[in-house]
């Protein structure tokens, strides 16, 4: 799928293409991934023990506290970081993570968002 026609908006502009991951429900920066294997670890999540590193995450929007933008930061600092970012609404905390983490990210329209399943290829 080209990423052309999916953009809604680009938060922090970079080159966004790869494998997608999708969670189903919001991240929790903070909390729902391992930041120095980059795996998810939180059970009630659809991608529960998938790693991030190096694919396009697309998530709905995040959830917690503004810690979590640190947290993000840190996936950057322990090479497990993904490609990109794709979100339904990014927030104060994704934004200000991947701008400090130099990660691209981008808002998607709901009916993309809708559409993209993990193992998606973004070109």
């Amino acid at each position: 799928m080209k990423i052309q026609k999916i953009v809604k908006k680009f938060i922090i502009k970079g080159i966004i293409n790869g494998i997608v991951i999708k969670s189903d429900i919001p991240i929790n920066f903070l909390s729902s991934i391992d930041v120095k294997t980059g795996v998810i670890k939180d059970p009630s999540s659809n991608i529960f023990q998938k790693s991030i590193i190096n694919v396009v995450l697309v998530f709905p929007h995040a959830i917690g506290s503004s810690v979590g933008a640190y947290s993000i930061y840190s996936l950057k600092s322990n090479n497990t970081f993904p490609r990109a970012m794709l979100c339904k609404n990014a927030d104060l905390v994704v934004a200000s993570g991947c701008a400090l983490a130099n990660i691209p990210l981008a808002t998607i329209y709901d009916n993309k968002y809708d559409e993209l399943q993990t193992g998606d290829k973004l070109l």
